[in-house]
């Protein structure tokens, strides 16, 4: 009896996996690669996550997930944030987001507490602006409009709108971050060649990606707020590691994080406007980036007193959250060999 059930199991396991391999057609196929592992075998991806606007592919060989080209052609990230965002960031609070961006130096110092560092995506600057303030020799490069912008002339920073290939190679740093941008990059795996080149051996990268396998994304799957368009690449540690080791580079350590202001801006701003307008509880609320960002302000203008012991908080609350594993991101660290 138990073993017929088995060979039932086996038999049907076998017909969904043909029929989500059918449902994948050649057009969605095309040019589809695994940057993980290399492998261009399309009969390896298999439909890991149905979405309304696109399907999300899984490599049989090495378990890496990813969105094919077909669905990204449309994607530029020139204009990646608004001029409407962008004078919402400049009534933010920079103390309180130096602070936050503190927590990601707690890593970095451990491997290299000083040297050159190259901040790969700027963001809004942030992060390059607290290294600046802890004695790092900083550079950075940015290419969307508006948060260049804000990175070079609110900030005053180091920071080149300039496409990573054409950086020169004998250019070399020690400390080489990238935060939450190799889930955008299509082909990731030229781009980690090309970070090898620009990191000198015996220094280090470290990396922040969506982490599928997260308690967050294992809890929400395909609804999970991580996976959307912009994002082409889901890492596990296993899979991100499989592309670091094939570029010189070898996997030190990797642990759970977790973006406080990501939470309060995508989940608990979201549940407050439900809560606030009754609406249906599966039905999505309509927030833009700037309302998003006029939210988080609001906690930010607060006497100092406060913001200290948000701060406190943040540190705390971050923390422990990475012991218990408990996020939808990870830091990577990465030594180039």
């Amino acid at each position: 009896m138990i073993l017929s059930a088995l060979v039932v199991k086996i038999k049907l396991s076998g017909f969904f996996t043909k029929h989500f391999q059918m449902t994948l057609s050649s057009e969605i196929l095309a040019e589809a690669r695994c940057v993980a592992c290399g492998c261009t075998d399309t009969t390896q991806f298999h439909l890991a996550f149905q979405k309304p606007e696109m399907q999300v592919l899984r490599c049989q060989n090495c378990d890496f997930v990813f969105v094919p080209p077909f669905y990204r052609k449309q994607i530029s990230y020139l204009n990646y944030k608004g001029q409407d965002v962008l004078e919402q960031v400049r009534k933010g609070n920079n103390w309180l987001k130096i602070q936050s961006q503190k927590v990601k130096f707690g890593i970095i110092q451990k491997y290299m507490p000083s040297g050159k560092l190259f901040d790969l995506g700027c963001g809004w600057g942030h992060f390059l602006l607290t290294a600046k303030e802890l004695g790092y020799d900083i550079y950075g490069v940015e290419i969307s409009k508006h948060l260049f912008e804000y990175c070079t002339k609110d900030l005053n920073l180091p920071v080149e709108d300039r496409n990573l290939f054409d950086m020169d190679e004998t250019k070399q740093f020690d400390v080489l971050t990238m935060w939450d941008v190799l889930e955008h990059i299509d082909d990731a795996d030229k781009f980690v060649e090309k970070c090898s080149k620009l990191v000198r051996k015996g220094g280090y990268m470290f990396i922040q990606v969506p982490q599928i396998d997260s308690f967050l994304a294992k809890k929400y799957k395909e609804k999970w707020k991580m996976m959307s368009l912009d994002h082409v690449n889901y890492f596990s540690p296993k899979t991100l590691g499989t592309l670091l080791e094939r570029y010189g580079f070898r996997l030190v350590e990797s642990k759970s994080s977790i973006d406080l202001k990501i939470f309060l801006m995508y989940y608990i701003l979201p549940w407050l406007r439900k809560k606030k307008t009754n609406a249906i509880e599966n039905q999505p609320v309509a927030i833009s980036s700037a309302e998003r960002q006029a939210y988080f302000n609001q906690l930010t203008h607060r006497p100092m007193w406060q913001l200290k012991i948000m701060s406190f908080g943040h540190h705390f609350l971050y923390k422990l959250l990475s012991l218990l594993k408990i996020g939808e991101e990870m830091i990577v660290v990465a030594e180039r060999k």
